[in-house]
């Protein structure tokens, strides 16, 4: 390394700091792909995740762009230089990866590497990923440079404390994995205790209409009343109960792409054209994600059904270092604080709250047959 003792031990404690200040997996394989490549100096590093099926469930790479990335198309599979880390559990330092004779070429848009540096990364008798890097950046105008014994030394510190992050983060996921299925039983509980009762009453009340029409219409009309308020009764209950779930689709694609689909469909299924931009957001922590999701989710409803709009907008956009969800109609509007006084909120008391849960604010902008403007401005992002 470069850098003198103290700036160096400096740049590993920000570097351990910062694989132990995520809990999401995917982040804390990024943080430990970055650290490693910039403390190293290297041009190319990589952590790879293996699967049980001879390839990886993770790779995350650092120094290269996303175009190139998609260009040298499918993950690697377990072979070579990245196999024999992976199964004899041993550190690799070579001058030129490409002379070795476990070396299998790469595909055609794979960058140039030469000199290499690979380390397991294990949890106590497993190994649980591989850690590498390649072509250390030279200052020497001749080249020849290489990875060190000092780099291998540095490097097996870090593949511990990735060891050490990589198992808390797993840990976290498969806590939250236990308390949303846990989540998940306890309201479908609910729903056959609460709205199970309703529905079976609402039968019962709308069979006794039924045998009052003929003799008693007056009595008939009555039932038939109590039919509504039960089912909204129900409907309420359920929809209560459903917005407790996280949707599956924000672990898997994430905010933006699940923005976008629900959009899509929504335009599909409604005379109103709806649409959808996201400009510059990255993953955002999941509470954040969801509670965007959520707002996002309330106020199209709210546009869509009760607003008579032509056109709707959702909007994800960067604001400094905030992440700003804008959903705009051009509907009949509404008196925001007519409809406080009326105790009539569409909605905007749960906004506000999921807004403010995550250390958000959340805008409502209307007035009568002007539209109406819902914003939430979310930290970081």
């Amino acid at each position: 390394m470069s850098q003198g003792p103290r700036s160096g031990l400096a740049a590993v404690s920000s570097a351990l700091l910062a694989m132990s200040r995520h809990l999401e997996v995917r982040d804390v394989l990024k943080t430990i792909v970055a650290s490693a490549r910039e403390l190293l100096d290297a041009q190319y590093a990589a952590l790879g995740v293996p699967d049980d099926h001879g390839g990886f469930a993770q790779f995350v790479v650092d120094g290269v762009s996303d175009e190139q990335w998609k260009a040298i198309g499918p993950l690697p599979r377990q072979h070579g230089i990245l196999a024999a880390m992976l199964h004899e559990a041993r550190p690799e330092r070579l001058a030129d990866v490409r002379k070795d004779p476990r070396f299998e070429g790469w595909p055609s848009a794979h960058p140039e590497m030469s000199d290499f540096l690979g380390f397991p990364v294990r949890d106590g008798d497993e190994t649980i990923g591989a850690l590498f890097l390649a072509n250390k950046n030279c200052a020497k105008p001749e080249g020849g440079c290489g990875f060190t014994e000092d780099d291998e030394e540095l490097l097996s510190i870090l593949a511990q404390h990735a060891a050490i992050a990589l198992t808390n983060a797993r840990l976290y996921e498969r806590s939250r994995e236990l308390t949303i299925a846990e989540e998940r039983s306890r309201l479908a509980h609910e729903l056959h205790d609460a709205v199970s009762q309703k529905l079976f009453s609402l039968r019962l009340t709308a069979q006794a209409a039924a045998a009052l029409v003929d003799r008693d219409p007056a009595r008939a009309k009555g039932e038939l009343q109590q039919v509504a308020a039960l089912a909204a009764e129900a409907a309420d209950e359920l929809r209560a109960a459903v917005v407790e779930l996280r949707p599956a689709a924000l672990d898997e694609d994430g905010l933006v792409a699940t923005l976008r689909t629900h959009v899509q469909v929504l335009d599909r299924a409604h005379t109103a054209r709806v649409t959808f931009t996201g400009n510059g957001v990255r993953a955002l922590p999941a509470a954040q994600e969801e509670a965007l999701l959520r707002v996002a989710q309330e106020a199209l409803h709210n546009a869509l059904r009760h607003s008579g709009a032509d056109r709707v907008d959702v909007t994800l956009y960067k604001r400094g270092q905030d992440t700003v969800l804008r959903v705009t109609d051009d509907g009949s509007g509404f008196d925001p604080s007519a409809v406080r006084r009326a105790g009539r909120h569409l909605g905007l008391a749960s906004m506000r709250d999921r807004a403010n849960g995550v250390g958000g604010t959340l805008t409502v902008e209307s007035a009568p047959g002007k539209g109406t403007a819902i914003e939430m401005e979310a930290p970081g992002g």
